[in-house]
């Protein structure tokens, strides 16, 4: 499949990739180990499919990387990954984007090219796609050197290709933004091969002036030295010194010399500072709601005093610049005029952040549109939140997402059957995912530390083999727990199984550079300001990212998760992500200023971007409605920045009605949930006449509260901003609505730069201006796991409570090992299983029963041990029952541990049951190995000896 694919595929296709999946994860030996995170975990290798690529690649990560490179799993989903993770060309690169260069290793060197007129095809009502394709004008190397391209060396947006054998090696430093190209040299002259002779238009012995296929580069070699042309190469012995630079210059065909040599000349002065590294760094002041990003260079003064440099920046960052003047000339680049800063060593933006809401409010819902909400809702809430979804980490993810929209709604509108029962089945299935044990191959995550990465499994769309999309994933695992963060606190602490989403979170973008497990901020692209999607990148194309929103919901979702946890290191993460990425999709996927694609391509948006382009398509469709909205979804309250802009929606919307004038056919909700914020009327008009299909994350309800509260609030003001991070501002008709949302346990009173002030209680949102309202429920009352037990005294074991409902998909919950100590009859780290609200009558002809799955795979010496505790009225336990250990066998293979292995000890009188709990505890105690516990399907298991009433 290709790579970077994940929407709507038919569901031949999705059962056949699902099949596949299963195949290779199920074909491993599975004998990883758990690490502990908090409650949960992750296992230690991964039990199943891992990338691939190249030699060794799969299991060395660094087979084509030198000793010199930075510790700690490596990058991938960059620019120039290709050049690291080989898969199609195994010596040298696919074709590097850097901007405003296009570069290619091979043995020879580094090939160097300007592309400056893109190749476009399809029409205004077709498909269609524009390249500013490679083609070499010049390849850079040294004389005799063969050898197969390394990484020696990377920072945030610059990397050190290498090349050596037989006594002769090459090194050369690029990047984003870089005009110049370092090289260092030894073992014989630097030479440099063009596929004709250039022009030479200045040469002052040491540097030289030449134009090759329309673009000009300027050439600096050291001090004493001088270069030699010889018609189609030129080189230099660099008079011993070992190091050059070679700068492309913003000229066009139509330039002068003169304008030439001036250019040359202001270039000059930078060619002997290498840059040695890149950094960025950003702050987040709260109280003004600006966003300062700093991007450092380092570098190296080869000669001379000079340690300044020449940056070319992309149309999102210099629109956006604190300070700082460009020059006039600018280079030509897929994403636009790239405009130039020179003689600095950091650069910084300031940017507006206009927050982002857990949901709209639900202002709009009233009388008959409330009643209207609310039967959507029960309807959602009538079946299994997660029936068909795929098991895989993304419509894990999908089903995830929507079960969060649904729960949110509800609890703003007090609808709080179906908000619990969302709220339970997004827990259940979480701790699932979160939770690790020996063996387990299905709902898991495997860490490999050869990659620096967490992959999900059953994995997807490439997530495993291609590190895909991994934002995309489990930015809906991280939107879900921070909705459940607020009504369960203690889950998502630290020490529960908010770990295990702070450890996503780090696989996907980790933002501490101190943790080395994982690459910093592995699918963002710091320089070009999004995320990419594929692992490798290796494509003609460069790498690509087809759906932006998603990328954004995983934005959006870090800066509610730190806000619901307090953790203001990942909000102020996610703030930087968010604001950034939004400014990028508003140049890069909807050009909604008409001045960055290319002249003649024929459409104003693109389903996707590549290196050194972009593609009116998308990997798995050519219906236009997907086109457009694989970029909108999933609606949420953090796609506001889709509407900050309302006009360009109107003509993104009518691109879509030039290349099919038909009404959509699908995805209607998404397209309207997009209208609504440039036309909610209308919108609303549409969804109450049409009868259509959810798209498969969207609910019937959310699109309905979605269209309803958009038609009331009006559209989005992006003058105003607030001193929260949970805020947004609606204007209909001159008048402006002001929202926040409080995710913590006190009052607090939101400002906002109108000089408007709202007060807004705990766990709830509310507005004032043109409409006051507020709803929703406050924090930190987590709804039961499973609905009350009932009419039943049998209890099974799920994944993470006790019910009188059996699970239906078995999963495995970790026993930590004894570690050596004697622990019979004292509870040490046990899994604790609880089920309350029981009331029945204490039956003494009858005795507690139980049947417990447990395996200590091929562990010696392991012994489990059991107690069942009564609380009658549900406050105290006031009867206790340990049972005796249960000796388990070195063989892999579920064991049936009961009652008949004897009851060890006994405390307190059985008393007949009023609201009471019941509570169950397992731990190892005896032995040094780790066991597991069968749960969620019905084999695991209590009887009680009462009669329910």
């Amino acid at each position: 499949m290709p790579p970077a694919t994940r929407q709507a595929l038919t569901a031949t296709i999705t059962v056949f990739a699902l099949a596949i999946s299963f195949v290779l994860f199920t074909s491993h030996n599975n004998t990883a180990n758990a690490t502990s995170v908090g409650a949960g975990g992750y296992l230690d290798s991964l039990p199943g499919a891992g990338p691939a690529g190249c030699g060794s690649i799969g299991s060395n990560a660094r087979t084509f990387v030198t000793a010199n490179a930075p510790a700690g799993g490596v990058p991938t989903n960059d620019w120039w990954s290709s050049l690291l993770w080989k898969r199609n060309d195994c010596t040298g690169s696919d074709n590097l984007s850097a901007h405003p260069l296009s570069l290619k290793a091979t043995t020879s060197g580094l090939g160097v090219d300007y592309p400056t007129t893109p190749t476009i095809t399809g029409s205004a009502t077709t498909v269609g796609e524009y390249h500013f394709e490679h083609s070499t004008d010049f390849t850079i190397g040294v004389a005799g050197l063969s050898a197969t391209a390394m990484v020696d060396d990377w920072s945030d947006w610059t990397v050190k290709a290498s090349w050596a054998n037989a006594g002769r090696s090459l090194k050369t430093t690029i990047g984003h933004g870089v005009p110049f190209v370092y090289a260092e040299a030894s073992g014989g002259d630097a030479q440099l091969t063009f596929e004709s002779a250039p022009t030479v238009w200045s040469n002052s012995g040491k540097t030289l002036g030449v134009t090759i296929n329309g673009h000009d580069y300027a050439l600096f070699a050291p001090t004493g030295a001088a270069w030699t042309v010889a018609g189609a190469s030129i080189s230099s012995t660099l008079a011993g010194r070992g190091y050059f630079s070679i700068a492309v210059l913003p000229t066009t065909p139509q330039s002068s010399n003169t304008e030439r040599t001036n250019l040359l000349n202001a270039f000059a002065p930078y060619a002997y500072s290498f840059i040695t590294g890149t950094n960025v760094s950003w702050t987040f002041n709260e109280a003004t709601s600006r966003l300062t990003t700093t991007y450092t260079f380092t570098t190296q003064a080869r000669e001379g005093s000079t340690t300044s440099t020449v940056a070319a920046l992309y149309p999102h960052l210099w629109k956006n610049l604190a300070s700082g003047t460009p020059i006039a000339n600018t280079y030509i680049s897929p994403r636009g005029a790239m405009r130039v800063l020179t003689n600095i060593t950091s650069f910084q933006t300031n940017m507006a952040y206009r927050g982002v809401l857990p949901e709209l409010p639900a202002v709009g819902m009233t009388g008959a549109d409330l009643t209207t909400l609310n039967n959507e809702l029960n309807a959602a809430g009538a079946g299994d939140p997660f029936a068909g979804f795929g098991n895989d980490t993304y419509w894990t993810g999908k089903g995830l997402g929507r079960a969060a929209r649904l729960a949110e709604i509800a609890d703003l509108v007090g609808n709080n059957a179906v908000r619990d029962k969302m709220l339970s089945a997004i827990k259940s299935r979480l701790t699932d995912w979160f939770t690790a044990t020996p063996g387990k191959t299905a709902r898991v995550f495997g860490y490999n530390a050869s990659w620096g990465t967490l992959i999900g499994y059953p994995a997807s769309y490439g997530s495993d083999q291609e590190l895909n999309d991994h934002h995309f994933h489990y930015g809906y695992y991280i939107a879900a727990a921070a909705t459940l963060a607020k009504y369960d606190p203690a889950w998502a602490s630290p020490s529960q199984y908010g770990g295990m989403v702070d450890v996503l979170i780090r696989d996907a973008n980790n933002y501490d550079r101190n943790d080395r497990r994982f690459p910093f901020l592995r699918d963002f692209d710091i320089f070009a300001g999004h995320d990419w999607a594929s692992g490798h990148a290796n494509f003609f194309a460069g790498n690509n990212q087809e759906s932006s929103s998603e990328g954004m919901n995983f934005d959006a979702a870090l800066i509610q998760f730190g806000q619901a946890t307090g953790n203001k290191t990942i909000r102020d993460a996610g703030i930087f992500q968010y604001v950034t990425q939004a400014a990028a999709i508003a140049e890069y996927w909807h050009d909604n200023t008409n001045s960055n694609f290319p002249a003649a391509f024929p459409h104003n948006t693109v389903g996707m971007v590549w290196g050194n382009g972009g593609a009116y398509a998308t990997w798995f469709s050519a219906e236009p409605e997907m086109i457009h909205g694989i970029n909108m979804l999933p609606i949420t309250g953090g796609s506001l920045y889709l509407g900050y802009n309302p006009g360009y929606i109107n003509t993104n919307l009518q691109e879509m009605r030039t290349v099919k004038p038909s009404a959509p056919a699908v995805w209607r909700d998404i397209i309207w949930e997009f209208q609504a914020l440039s036309q909610p009327d209308a919108a609303l008009q549409a969804w109450r006449s049409t009868s259509y299909s959810p798209e498969e994350g969207e609910s019937r309800a959310h699109t309905f509260h979605w269209l309803r509260n958009l038609a009331a609030l009006g559209q989005v003001d992006t003058g105003v901003t607030a001193n929260t991070p949970l805020y947004a501002v609606f204007t209909k008709n001159g008048a402006r609505t002001y929202v926040a949302s409080n995710r913590s346990t006190t009052q607090i009173t939101v400002n906002f730069s109108t000089g408007v002030s709202l007060t807004v209680q705990p766990g709830r949102t509310a507005t004032t201006g043109a409409i006051t309202w507020q709803g929703g429920s406050g924090p930190g009352t987590p709804p039961p796991t499973d609905p009350p037990p009932g009419g039943s005294n049998t209890f099974f074991v799920n994944t993470n409570a006790l019910s009188t409902t059996a699970g239906t998909s078995g999963a495995s919950a970790a026993i930590s090992s004894a570690g050596g100590a004697n622990w019979d009859g004292t509870p040490h780290n046990p899994v604790t299983y609880t089920a309350c609200g029981f009331t029945g009558t204490y039956d003494s002809s009858k005795t507690t029963q139980f049947s417990l799955g447990v395996d200590a795979g091929t562990g010696v010496g392991a012994g489990v041990q059991a107690r069942i505790s009564y609380a009658p009225t549900g406050s105290t336990y006031t009867r206790t029952e340990t049972y005796n250990y249960f000796a388990t066998d070195p063989v892999n293979g579920w064991e049936t541990y009961t009652q008949g292995a004897g009851q060890r000890a006994s405390a307190g009188s059985p008393q007949s049951f009023s609201n009471g709990c019941i509570r169950l505890e397992v731990w190892n105690a005896i032995g040094n190995v780790a066991t597991s516990l069968r749960v969620n399907d019905g084999q695991s298991k209590i009887v009680i000896p009462f009669t329910p009433a």
